[in-house]
C-alpha cells in the first residue's frame, strides 16, 4: 500500500529537524513538513483547518474541544514549552515591585486566550494570590477563537498597530504579560523590566515543587483525517519521539556543539539534573502534572465551558504513552 500523504505545519525546531529534512520518515506516511511561524500556523489552522497535522496553541486546542463538533485531536507531543515567570514586565516608574502590586493595574497581553498568558495568570493566582479579575487587561490583537470571557474580566482592545511593549515603555500601561520579550526590552529600555528578575531560580523551584513544566504547544490532527486512518496517530507519535531523540543525541556531543552557545554542555547537564535524561519529554505520563495544570487553568479562567479530562485530549492509540 502506498504511503498516505499528510501536510504538517510546525516551527523550525531542533527536535523536529530529522522530520523537516526528510532524514526520518514516519512509517506509512509521506510527511510534507511546512516550516512556518506558530502565529501563522495557529491562525490558518483554527480559521481554515488548512493542514492535516499541525502545531497548535495548547489553550486554543482545549477551548476547541468544547465546540459542538471539535475539529482536532491531539498527540501527546509538545513542540514548545516555556516557564513564564520571566515574561511578566513592568514599568519601574509605576511602583510595582511584587506580584501583589499588579492588582488594579492596566496590564497588556497580546491575546488573552494565548497559552503563555494562561500559564502566567495561573502562576499569579496560585503562587501569589493575584486573580485574573484583579487586573485591568489591555489586549493587543484579535482573539483567534472569540472566546466569551467571564463577566468579571475587564478587557479592552489596545490601539491598533502599536506594540504593547512601547505602551509599557511610555507608561500608558503599567505591566505586560507576554509570550516573548518585548522589543522595547530587547532595545535595553530602562522603562521595561522584569517583575521577577530572579526568574530562573523561581522557575527551577516551581518545577521541583509542582512538577509543572509549562506546555505551550501540542500537535493536532484534523479529526476527519484521523478518522480515515487512525493508525497515523501512533506512527506520527513514534516519529516525533525518534526525531527528538536524534536531536538530543547530537546535542550531547558538546565537544563540537550543534548549537551556538559557549556553555551548552553545562546547560545540558543542568537540564538533565532537573528533568532527567530526556529533558524535553513527550507522552502523557511524564507530563501529567503539566497537562493537568493547563486543564485547570483554562477551566478556572473561563476558556473552557467545562473541566476537561486528560483522556479527552489525545488520540486513543496514544493514551498509554
Amino acid at each position: 500500500m502506498p504511503p498516505i500523504t499528510l501536510t504538517f505545519a510546525s516551527g523550525p525546531y531542533d527536535r523536529m529537524q530529522a522530520l523537516r529534512s526528510g532524514a526520518l520518515r514516519p512509517e506509512g506516511i509521506d510527511l510534507r513538513y511546512l516550516t512556518l511561524q506558530p502565529a501563522e500556523i495557529f491562525w490558518r489552522m483554527l480559521q481554515h483547518h488548512e493542514f492535516d497535522v499541525s502545531e497548535l496553541s495548547m489553550s486554543n486546542y482545549l477551548s476547541s474541544l468544547c465546540l459542538p463538533d471539535p475539529p482536532f485531536i491531539a498527540l501527546p507531543v509538545f513542540p514548545s514549552r516555556v516557564f513564564r515567570h520571566g515574561y511578566i514586565f513592568v514599568n519601574p516608574d509605576k511602583g510595582i515591585t511584587k506580584p501583589a502590586d499588579l492588582k488594579g493595574r492596566r496590564t497588556g497581553v497580546p491575546e488573552y486566550t494565548q497559552t503563555a498568558a494562561v500559564y502566567a495568570r495561573g502562576l499569579l493566582q496560585h503562587e501569589y494570590g493575584v486573580k485574573p479579575s484583579d487586573l485591568h487587561w489591555v489586549q493587543g490583537r484579535v482573539d483567534r477563537l472569540n472566546v466569551k470571557l467571564p463577566a468579571n474580566i475587564r478587557l479592552e482592545r489596545g490601539p491598533p498597530g502599536v506594540e504593547l511593549g512601547d505602551l509599557l515603555e511610555r507608561g500608558e500601561i503599567d505591566a505586560l504579560v507576554t509570550g516573548n520579550n518585548p522589543l522595547s526590552f530587547r532595545r535595553g529600555s530602562p522603562k521595561v523590566v522584569r517583575l521577577l528578575p530572579n526568574y530562573r531560580e523561581l522557575e527551577r523551584n516551581y518545577y521541583l515543587r509542582t512538577g509543572i513544566y509549562p506546555i505551550m504547544h501540542t500537535v493536532v490532527m484534523r479529526r476527519d483525517v484521523y478518522r480515515r486512518a487512525p493508525w497515523i496517530a501512533k506512527s506520527l507519535y513514534e516519529a516525533f519521539c525518534t526525531s527528538k531523540e536524534m536531536s538530543q543525541e547530537a546535542q550531547r556531543e558538546t565537544g563540537v556543539p550543534k548549537l551556538s552557545f559557549a556553555w551548552l554542555g553545562a546547560a545540558i547537564e543542568e537540564e538533565t539534573s532537573v528533568f532527567g535524561r530526556d529533558w524535553y519529554p513527550y507522552g502523557i505520563a511524564p507530563n501529567i502534572k503539566s497537562i493537568e495544570a493547563i486543564i485547570q487553568f483554562t477551566w478556572e479562567q473561563g476558556l473552557t465551558s467545562r473541566r476537561l479530562a486528560v483522556e479527552e485530549l489525545f488520540a486513543p492509540g496514544t493514551l498509554a504513552l
